[in-house]
């Protein structure tokens, strides 16, 4: 178990907004994705994550300075350009 590459996960789910919708949309796949990545995420730090209210991932978000959020350029299906 690496905690540090949990600890990027979370920071990810915190910061990135796309990267939080999609998790929220489809956690499984999203997390496979990065295990194929390279990101080296046991069955149980999946599990864990997954099982994780996602409210908190969004409500983090809100709280943190707005500097350190990466935004989606997405809005529903379309993409603002």
């Amino acid at each position: 178990m690496s905690q540090r590459i949990v600890e990027r996960v979370i920071g990810r789910l915190i910061t990135d907004e796309e990267f939080r919708l999609q998790f929220a949309d489809l956690p499984e796949p999203t997390l496979a994705g990065l295990i194929e990545q390279g990101w080296e995420l046991t069955a149980i730090e999946v599990e864990a994550l997954v099982q994780t209210d996602t409210m908190l991932w969004s409500d983090g978000a809100r709280r943190i300075d707005p500097r350190l959020q990466r935004s989606s350029l997405k809005t529903g299906e379309e993409t603002v350009k």
